[in-house]
């Protein structure tokens, strides 16, 4: 045996004969092995510590009443708050950099407004016509949100518009009250078929949330008609239903700034 060959089994020897060392979890320790390796050993994970180094995640929340019990949980002097009118979202990085020290970045908060079912079938039947029968049904399924005229008055509306689905209409005149008067025959193929008059008043305002958790906001909306070959087709045009889904952000936008202690920024965070 040669020199270096003793040399590596004293060595082994030796190491094999050390006693157990207790570590303690939050270090990092170098140990070596019988065949002369130094492992590394780290013990700082949270599944030996039973702590986790630093707040991390994406919470998402769909108002803001919400959006303030978070922040006030889990904010600190350094956390931001970003908004984004275009995507209609308010973002907080609650562990963002501070004047002198660097943050991480990694956790934040996340407001995404939801549009309420009734704001998007509403925007759905916006700028097209349809048979009465369909519009009809559109009027009486959506009667709460209905101002002006009242719901009784639009549900008796709806009515007479279903009573004439099968009336061959001739000709309208806008009077002077405003309102649209169609007027039609009953049995088309009689020549002396019972006539009548169908009569819809030009606009109609609505009050509708547009987002969860929101107030309603008031939209006018315009009739708009189609007669082709004796038929009449019914819809409506709303007035600007995104400048008042905006008004409604910006109105959920103010009420967060009054809960909170920090400026809110016009933007996107990195």
């Amino acid at each position: 045996m040669t020199t270096t060959d003793n040399v590596v089994a004293i060595t082994g020897l030796a190491q094999q004969a050390l006693a157990p060392q207790q570590v303690e979890p939050g270090g990092i320790y170098l140990v070596a092995t019988a065949d002369g390796r130094i492992e590394r050993v780290d013990l700082t994970g949270p599944e030996h510590t039973g702590q986790i180094a630093r707040k991390t995640g994406r919470t998402i929340v769909r108002d803001a009443d919400s959006f303030l019990t978070y922040y006030a949980k889990h904010h600190d002097d350094a956390s931001e708050i970003y908004s984004d009118v275009e995507q209609l979202t308010v973002t907080a990085v609650l562990d963002a950099h501070s004047a002198d020290e660097p943050g991480f970045g990694e956790h934040r908060l996340h407001l995404q407004l939801r549009r309420t079912r009734a704001w998007e079938e509403w925007l759905a039947l916006d700028g097209k016509l349809v048979d009465q029968d369909r519009f009809a049904n559109f009027l009486e399924d959506h009667l709460p949100y209905l101002e002006s005229p009242d719901a009784a008055t639009m549900l008796e509306i709806a009515q007479s518009i279903k009573a004439t689905t099968k009336a061959e209409f001739q000709s309208s005149i806008r009077l002077q009250s405003g309102e649209r008067k169609f007027a039609y025959v009953e049995d088309t193929k009689a020549s002396a078929g019972a006539k009548g008059d169908l009569a819809i008043p030009e606009t109609f305002v609505i009050a509708v949330p547009p987002f969860e958790g929101a107030d309603a906001y008031r939209m006018t909306a315009r009739f708009k008609y189609r007669l082709s070959g004796g038929q009449l087709a019914l819809g409506f045009k709303l007035e600007q239903p995104e400048e008042r889904a905006r008004a409604a952000f910006a109105d959920v936008l103010a009420t967060i700034a009054e809960g909170v202690d920090t400026p809110i920024l016009n933007g996107t965070p990195a």
